[in-house]
């Protein structure tokens, strides 16, 4: 029955966490945990294609990618745009000699000139090279969704240093905008490590799905969602173990990890019971994920 719901569409997004509530409260009889493991495409699929690129995000849905996973900045002129550094990276982007880098200091014409797909990514291989792949709107990649029924993993990037992305505020509003313009408010989770971002979001649209992204000392996962005020927790793979997990789920939390590309830690966090696992590599995990029955 669950499985034929969570087919019909994202309106039911979430009911894992709701049954594990009632759980919790002893509202309801236990229940085998659902064993399918859901994909999140990172950065679209940067195993495979330039991060953060329609090339990268397009094959993660061909793949089958539950989610398409993407970072955010800001432009001078106050676009939403997908990049996970604020300042364009000399290695993975071209443009022009003498131009500023810092993306929240160039309107989005003077982005569009920059090539961030003909330089191959370190630490990737199998990267495929797109020369003129440039740094795409946040409203570009939320036109993908009628190519299928995957979700957007949204993350508010916001820097440490000032002056390189508006007020927190500004910031969740203009997401908060985009995904009720596309019409996605089921089929988005706005994730960040900076939790004022995320209870800002909670804030303006209390329907979206947020997730606590975290990367610091170990800590309860559901201590960190309370904290930020999210349904879910996004913690580095190395800090997920089942008793976490068990912890976070009978508090009616989701655990998402990032961001794993081996298959023996998607062992590991299989065993773990994760909700979900964030990969750069979507096609091999899901290919392992079925072999395994989890998919």
């Amino acid at each position: 029955m669950w499985e034929a719901q969570r087919k019909s569409g994202f309106e039911v997004r979430g009911w894992r966490g709701r049954l594990r509530r009632l759980l919790a409260c002893g509202m309801l009889v236990a229940m085998p945990a659902a064993a399918r493991i859901e994909v999140h495409g990172h950065r679209g699929a940067r195993a495979v294609f330039p991060e953060n690129t329609l090339p990268a995000f397009e094959y993660a849905i061909e793949a089958g990618a539950d989610y398409l996973e993407l970072d955010l900045q800001v432009t001078k002129d106050g676009v939403l745009v997908v990049s996970h550094d604020p300042v364009l990276r000399e290695d993975l982007c071209r443009g022009p000699e003498g131009a500023t880098r810092v993306i929240h200091h160039m309107t989005l014409a003077e982005l569009s000139r920059w090539d961030c797909g003909s330089l191959q990514a370190p630490g990737f291989p199998r990267q495929k090279r797109v020369p003129g792949a440039r740094v795409p709107t946040l409203d570009e990649v939320l036109d993908l969704a009628g190519r299928g029924r995957f979700g957007f993993n949204i993350e508010i990037k916001v820097p440490r240093r000032p002056g390189y992305a508006p007020p927190v505020g500004e910031f969740a509003r203009l997401v908060v905008e985009a995904v009720r313009r596309h019409g996605l408010e089921k089929r988005v989770i706005v994730q960040s490590f900076h939790f004022p971002a995320i209870r800002e979001v909670k804030r303006l649209a209390p329907e979206l799905r947020t997730a606590a992204l975290w990367s610091g000392q170990e800590r309860d996962f559901a201590e960190i969602a309370r904290e930020a005020g999210a349904g879910i927790v996004s913690p580095h793979y190395r800090l997920v173990t089942k008793e976490q997990v068990d912890r976070a789920h009978a508090a009616g939390i989701e655990v998402v990890p990032w961001t794993a590309d081996e298959p023996q830690i998607w062992e590991r966090l299989a065993a773990a019971g994760v909700d979900a696992i964030i990969t750069d590599d979507p096609a091999a995990l899901i290919a392992w994920l079925k072999k395994r029955g989890l998919r």
